[in-house]
């Protein structure tokens, strides 16, 4: 699950009493929400079942939420939906012939939103105008109403236009739904990289900045790797 789509899979066991193998020879499904259709298909050929046997059969779907946002415009980023799916087997029997067996499955699926970030502040460790060790108090912002655990981001900053640099960091936290929580970024920079607009740091204005990267959370729903990204914030020096 990204904010672009939601890849499903869904393990059906269908079991063979007879003593002959029967075929599936189509699987449609349809998903709906609130009686609302989001996406429907058909898998051709989904294998035989073999006699007195058992197969798990595999139903992969796709769910693009743009599709879904442009068809229901009500349906919001950072919500849960429920959702209904209903399936028909269709299989080949000796003697009976074709025949339909109806299946269904109900549960929700999210409509994930990116995070909000702002690093609150820099705060000095050790000053020096060839290496300077300082720490980003950054505030990130769970606009979803569900729980996020995060495990770990990547990031690359920019300050007053200059780049900073970035890493990947692993630190473990838990956000909660709609709710927020403060990481501690340590980073080392070279003041003298930036001009005339080291002492408008230095003297405690307002500094621009900007950041991009990914953050990798876990989820009631399974995991998922979510962009951050903030152009023309502003932060302060301490």
């Amino acid at each position: 699950i990204n904010l672009d789509k939601a890849d499903i899979v869904i393990d059906v066991l269908v079991k063979n009493p007879t003593p002959i193998p029967i075929p599936l020879i189509d699987i449609n499904y349809l998903i709906e929400s609130d009686g609302r259709k989001l996406l429907s298909g058909l898998i051709p050929d989904a294998g035989t079942i073999h006699a007195r046997g058992e197969e798990t059969v595999q139903i992969p779907m796709t769910l693009i939420y743009n599709d879904i946002k442009k068809t229901h415009d009500d349906i919001k980023p950072g919500t849960i939906i429920p959702y209904r799916i209903r399936f028909d087997f269709i299989v080949d029997v000796p003697v009976f012939g074709r025949l339909t067996l109806p299946l269904e499955k109900t549960g929700e699926i999210p409509i994930p939103y990116k995070p909000d970030i702002d690093i609150e502040k820099i705060k000095f460790e050790r000053f020096s105008f060839e290496e300077t060790v300082a720490v980003l108090h950054l505030k990130l912002e769970n606009k979803n109403d569900f729980d996020m655990g995060l495990n770990a981001l990547d990031y690359e900053v920019w300050l007053s236009g200059v780049s900073i640099g970035g890493a990947e960091l692993t630190e473990s936290t838990k956000i909660d739904k709609n709710g927020f929580s403060f990481i501690d970024i340590p980073i080392t920079f070279r003041p003298k990289d930036f001009g005339s607009a080291l002492w408008d740091m230095i003297r405690g204005k307002g500094t621009g900045y900007s950041m991009k990267g990914h953050i990798d959370v876990d989820t009631p729903f399974g995991a998922m790797k979510l962009p951050i990204d903030k152009e023309n914030g502003t932060t302060r020096i301490k």
